[in-house]
């Protein structure tokens, strides 16, 4: 019954809905509004059914954005939903991770051994300990171990990694490996502050980030964390947050240099003249220059941001680099979630919680980046929520956070899992999770500036964006207007409602603020778009079509055309204003060029890609860029001929003799 009157009340509103009514149907509409919303309250998801069924009316379908966040802004992103049933269907509860063993017989305390007082009464007060140094190796590929030294509780440690061993009663032997932050005596002398410029904010930065989270998923797989950063310690999230390439080291790159990869000098392995990334602009140089003691580090050495294209570095980038305690953890526990009886992510939290210990009255700039749990699953990443959540419940409660800009974030959606084949997760991929929480001081001394990040939250941001504001927190130059002419703004400048990814320099295939119309296959410009990137990808490999096979299409899954940017976008010609702040949407553009976006597959090995392709009005001529063209599954070892000397081509190349297997 109750559907049947739902349906009836629906039946009966549906011509206020099409065309206006006189006055004498006023009484009848206010009582379908009524009704509507009784229902509406107690069966909301057959009202959404119902709603779909209706003609277009995107007013009261809604557009997916809502009205504070369209309110004059040229690029209008999409409001996702995190528990979109759709991609909910793909989201698994996780038991949490369980290691070999309960607990380590030693662990590091603020540079020093300790022994676990359970072990000791355990395995007898006379446990014998030694360890052997990790350090370290003449590249970033390899590590130096040192000799085995005796230890006993309280002795200092000699550098951040040990492998340690112990023997207790009844033959029972301990053996892992420890990372922690040594003394270095130089490292406490090195900063003076005298140091700092005078219009240096000085504030600590701790950034945290896991590898492949959308805005999306981070509140799907850490939601009590993400409750307590938000709600209790007030972190801001930057809902308009874009992508502006593809993979890990175009996310990470404009953050930490303020360049793209192609602007940076020749560093691939395997291309002429390539070299090591340590000429590269790092932030983290500038910092030092103030006397920052700095950290880095990631864990999946296989798949570390400059090493797995890039040659790395010639010498350690950071005062404190965990590269090292990876590559030989690795080792020791190949594929497993625990190194002895520590999680490899409580690992890393806990050597920037000792980062934080041993240089409390020293500036510190910290990024600890994890791949382990995200990269390549959607669910795993739950396991690390009561660890995160216990973490920044630590950094609060020990007073690190009371002059630390924290900042959690990751560095795109996923990119390989069956998310990315639903409109939403293509969305998401471009929409990664980034945040910030100011401690106290910091508001209280920039008001303006924090009031500008807040604001700035709504609007369009990109990775160059948070580069220049980490320049600013060096050499912080005011809380004006930003000139979004620039590709990169500080967030502690007002970014104008007007911004958009032409501005931002972010290219069609990655622009969220875009609208797409789905096309017919059998239009003879789509075929053309089709074969432009069939050609792309065999000219790709071209250079190894000894050993690489040429590819063909298998099926396109999926074709749009870019129909026009939102009307505000198309419309607006400049500021009205001098400030900038308010824009003059008086222009009539035409599109002389037009995309199309295009999922398909090849064979052989079913290489599943996206394309953006130009179609050229004019001139007729159909382009597609390198930047603009991904591999959304994985190749595993289909390249496994070119991977070691070529990794840039592992996304495109299908060995041949992989055929004969």
């Amino acid at each position: 019954m109750r559907r049947l009157s739902l349906f009836t009340v629906a039946r009966l509103c549906r011509p206020f809905l099409k065309r206006k009514v006189s006055k004498l149907f006023t009484v009848t509409a206010i009582i379908c509004i009524l009704l509507s919303i009784y229902y509406l309250r107690r069966e909301p998801i057959l009202v959404k059914r119902y709603v779909k069924s209706l003609p277009n009316y995107a007013w009261l379908k809604g557009s997916g954005q809502s009205s504070d966040q369209t309110d004059g802004k040229a690029c209008v992103y999409p409001v996702l939903d995190p528990y979109n049933p759709e991609m909910m269907a793909f989201f698994e509860k996780q038991p949490p991770i369980q290691c070999e063993i309960d607990e380590n017989w030693v662990y590091i305390e603020n540079g020093t051994f300790r022994m676990s007082k359970s072990a000791l009464k355990k395995y007898g007060p006379d446990i014998e300990c030694s360890y052997r140094t990790i350090t370290r190796g003449k590249t970033d590929f390899e590590v130096e171990r040192g000799p085995r030294v005796p230890f006993k509780d309280g002795d200092p440690l000699k550098t951040d990694f040990a492998v340690v061993r112990c023997y207790g009663r009844f033959w029972k032997k301990f053996e892992t490996i420890l990372s922690g932050i040594s003394f270095q005596p130089y490292l406490h002398a090195r900063y003076k502050p005298s140091m700092l410029l005078e219009s240096s904010m000085g504030f600590n930065v701790l950034m945290f980030g896991f590898d492949s989270v959308s805005r999306m998923t981070w509140i799907r797989n850490l939601r009590k964390s993400y409750d307590y950063f938000t709600k209790e310690l007030g972190g801001i999230v930057l809902e308009g947050y874009n992508i502006v390439g593809d993979g890990t080291p175009q996310a990470l790159l404009p953050i930490l240099t303020g360049h793209t990869e192609w602007e940076l000098p020749e560093a691939r392995r395997g291309k002429p003249n390539a070299k090591q990334v340590d000429g590269f602009p790092w932030i983290w140089k500038e910092l030092k220059k103030l006397g920052y003691v700095t950290q880095f580090g990631e864990d999946v050495s296989s798949l570390n941001t400059f090493q797995l294209r890039m040659l790395g570095f010639k010498e350690s980038p950071t005062d404190h680099n965990l590269r090292p305690f990876f590559l030989e953890g690795e080792y020791y526990y190949e594929k497993s979630d625990c190194f002895g009886a520590i999680p490899v992510h409580k690992n890393m939290m806990n050597w920037g919680r000792d980062m934080f210990l041993m240089y409390k009255d020293k500036p510190k700039f910290s990024f600890l980046f994890h791949s382990k749990y995200s990269h390549g699953y959607t669910s795993k990443l739950q396991v690390a929520d009561d660890d995160l959540l216990e973490f920044l419940q630590w950094l609060e409660k020990g007073g690190i956070l009371d002059d630390t800009i924290l900042i959690l974030m990751s560095d795109h959606g996923a990119r390989y899992s069956f998310l990315r084949d639903s409109v939403q997760g293509k969305l998401e991929e471009r929409m990664p999770f980034f945040s910030f929480r100011f401690p106290r001081k910091f508001i209280e001394r920039y008001p303006k500036a924090y009031a500008n990040v807040k604001k700035n939250s709504k609007i369009l941001t990109t990775p160059f964006d948070i580069h220049e504001t980490f320049i600013d927190m060096i050499n912080h130059t005011g809380t004006g207007v930003a000139d979004i002419r620039r590709r990169g703004v500080s967030l502690f400048k007002e970014i104008p409602k007007s911004r958009t990814c032409a501005h931002a320099q972010i290219e069609a295939h990655w622009c969220t603020c875009l609208n797409w119309e789905k096309v017919d296959k059998v239009d003879e410009n789509v075929k053309k778009a089709i074969s432009a990137v069939i050609g792309k990808l065999n000219s790709i490999i071209e250079s190894q079509s000894h050993v690489c096979h040429k590819l063909e299409l298998g099926n396109v899954s999926r074709i749009v055309r870019y129909s026009g940017a939102n009307e505000a976008i198309l419309q607006f010609r400049e500021s009205a204003d001098r400030d900038g702040r308010l824009p003059d949407f008086s222009d009539n553009m035409a599109m002389s060029e037009i995309l199309y976006q295009i999922n398909l597959s090849t064979k052989p090995g079913n290489g599943h890609f996206e394309a953006t392709v130009h179609h050229a009005v004019q001139s007729g001529n159909f382009t597609v860029y390198d930047k603009e063209i991904s591999r959304i599954n994985k190749y595993g070892n289909q390249p496994h001929c070119i991977a070691g000397k070529l990794p840039h081509l592992r996304a495109y190349c299908y060995c041949k003799d992989q055929l004969s297997r």
